[in-house]
């Protein structure tokens, strides 16, 4: 084989060892969120669940040795867990309705008894 040609070899397999290490990567942070599914409902076990499976299947939109179709699946089955997570966390820091706020009135400013937030 010519030099050019070993160049093309070495090259494809950097390449394809990069794209393998960028989706182990996102398949590890994306087991590490499996710990908020109990919190985050069907939709993220949905998510979590098929992202795995469809990375680990054989069968894909690219062949194998080319992991961009994984990592995209990956990656946005983790973005769609983090809007999942801050939304949970947004919920159960919301302060609950008080008195006045159920009742339709606009609470005063002068109450001292409620803790303000």
């Amino acid at each position: 084989m010519s030099r050019e040609t070993w160049i093309l070899v070495v090259l494809a397999v950097v390449v394809a060892l990069a794209m393998l290490v960028g989706a182990v990567l996102l398949a590890v942070r994306l087991v590490r969120a499996r710990r908020l599914l109990g919190a985050l409902g069907v939709g993220g076990k949905v998510a979590f669940y098929g992202a795995l499976i469809y990375a680990i299947f054989p069968v894909d939109v690219l062949p194998d040795p080319i992991y961009l179709d994984d990592m995209g699946v990956l990656a946005g089955a983790l973005i769609y867990l983090t809007r999942l997570a801050h939304k949970h966390r947004a919920a159960s820091r919301m302060p609950l309705p008080g008195p006045a706020e159920l009742s339709g009135r606009s609470p005063d400013p002068r109450d001292r008894s409620r803790p303000r937030p």
